[in-house]
């Protein structure tokens, strides 16, 4: 056998252990990496994931441009799940059996998300949130899940608290959040905030659909906290914000990014400008929609998506949460090597660290911590114009096993 048959033979044995690793690994091939992507992209809760895939789509895209992953081309084989819980675990199941996608990025709606865990544990599939808070997936650490690239709920409560502390000099605090798992996990962390910083809680409790605010709110008056933060859907916020006028409350109101999808609609709903004299929104993006600090994204977007871009409403609010997610996807596959595998994708996730020049605060995975960001801006909001409150302001809260 001479040498340069040798060596040829050495490099096709190579070639076909490489291609025998990779056919092993699901969605992936020599050339490819196919990834399930999920969201909204019909019905009610659109508004949360429709432009989100878009932005982590043309993300992906750009990577494909410049060459891929290591050689491969990134494969998008999208669902939706309509912000349904059915919906989106029928959406996860294809994608992982039938589809066999190497990973999932997918999910703006925590609840559904959150139902989904058990599922992609058992299936040990890679699934990576786009805007979800997704505590109840995120908490206890799951080793196949990660997720609140825009915010965790408890980040949402405990940053608001320490804005109101340390912006509003407020020491006792006005708190609306709902009666279900997410209020309880923004609550959780609002606690452990409060605590921290030495200021007192007065909190509220109100159902999703709750269609009368006055009772919550006259005892909110009654307990004459010196800030109220709410941290309620949209819906009720329209009408906790149109009581507290009705009721003469003059003191500063922060509502949660939670609840400011469609300030527009918003205003619209509550009736009147002057009911936000006193406003603050929450927001969880590097800068807000339009600046100087975030017009790359929207240049892409309307690049990519010029007659959408053209749309009265597009982009949407949430559109650029969708490229911090598409970039740690893009890091950890790079990260993996030209060999991947979900294992070594998912070590590259658990040592996550970089600012996506999005979000308010830096993207950071850890073993123990598979919530992206911990950070929000606030905005003083008269009902038609925005203006950024200098600084940010993080969430103290950890997970801690019990």
């Amino acid at each position: 056998m001479t040498p340069l048959f040798k060596r040829l033979l050495a490099a096709a044995l190579t070639a076909a252990a490489f291609g025998a690793q990779a056919q092993a690994e699901p969605g992936l091939t020599d050339k490819t990496i196919r990834i399930g992507m999920f969201g909204p992209l019909s019905g009610n809760s659109m508004a949360y994931g429709f432009d989100v895939i878009n932005a982590a789509k043309m993300y992906y895209d750009k990577v494909n441009k410049e060459g891929g992953i290591h050689g491969r081309q990134i494969e998008l084989v999208v669902e939706d799940d309509r912000c349904n819980a059915n919906d989106l675990l029928a959406a996860v199941k294809k994608l992982t059996e039938q589809d066999k996608v190497f990973l999932l990025n997918g999910g703006s709606c925590s609840g559904p998300v959150v139902g989904a865990r058990e599922y992609v544990e058992r299936s040990q599939i890679p699934m990576v949130m786009l805007n979800a808070s997704g505590d109840g997936a995120l908490y206890p650490p799951s080793k196949y899940i990660y997720g609140a690239f825009s915010i965790s709920q408890r980040a949402v409560g405990g940053s608001m608290v320490q804005f109101a502390a340390e912006h509003l000099k407020a020491k006792k605090i006005g708190y609306l959040n709902h009666d279900d798992a997410y209020g309880g996990w923004n609550l959780e962390a609002a606690e452990f905030q409060a605590k921290k910083v030495g200021a007192t809680l007065q909190v509220q409790s109100i159902n999703p659909n709750i269609t009368d605010v006055t009772a919550p709110m006259l005892k909110i008056r009654a307990a004459n906290p010196d800030v109220l933060l709410v941290t309620t859907y949209a819906r009720p916020v329209s009408l906790l914000v149109k009581k507290a006028q009705e009721l003469g409350w003059n003191k500063p109101i922060v509502i949660a990014v939670n609840g400011t999808a469609d300030l527009k609609q918003l205003v619209e709903n509550v009736g009147s400008k002057d009911a936000f004299k006193n406003v603050y929104l929450q927001e969880v993006m590097l800068d807000v929609a339009g600046g100087d600090k975030l017009k790359w994204v929207y240049d892409m977007y309307k690049q990519y998506y010029p007659e959408l871009a053209a749309k009265p409403g597009y982009p949407q609010t949430y559109m650029p949460y969708g490229i911090p997610s598409a970039m740690a996807v893009v890091n950890a596959l790079k990260a993996a090597g030209p060999q991947p595998t979900r294992e070594k994708f998912l070590d590259a996730m658990s040592k996550t660290n970089f600012d996506s020049k999005v979000m308010a605060g830096p993207i950071v995975f850890t073993p123990s911590d598979h919530a992206a960001q911990k950070s929000a801006i606030y905005l003083k909001f008269d009902g038609e114009n925005k203006t950024v409150v200098p600084g940010s302001y993080a969430s103290a809260w950890t997970y801690q096993p019990k």
